[in-house]
């Protein structure tokens, strides 16, 4: 049987969180030599740019789940899922 790991981190950005923290788990899973940067808020925000640019996100009001759904589509190799609370029984999306 795997194990499957669990990490909970705090994005600490104060405009578009969402596509901050979905980069920021996908260049973890991926091994990105980029992931500390990063995480200290370095390097990420073209790559925050490009990724609403090509998926006509706009997050100036926060993310829903119409956002989620655009993100999807977008990271087809990954599967994203947020949880209500820490109980893993609430999946909200």
């Amino acid at each position: 049987m795997a194990h499957l790991k669990s990490s909970i981190m705090e994005v600490k950005a104060e405009e578009n969180c969402l596509a901050h923290a979905l980069l920021i788990v996908i260049a973890r899973v991926d091994n990105d030599a980029d992931y500390t940067a990063y995480r200290k808020g370095r390097k990420i925000r073209p790559v925050v740019q490009s990724l609403l640019q090509q998926t006509g996100i706009d997050l100036a009001n926060g993310g829903g789940i119409y956002e989620l759904n655009r993100c999807q589509e977008h990271f087809q190799d990954y599967k994203i899922v947020v949880y209500q609370s820490l109980g893993c029984d609430d999946i909200m999306f």
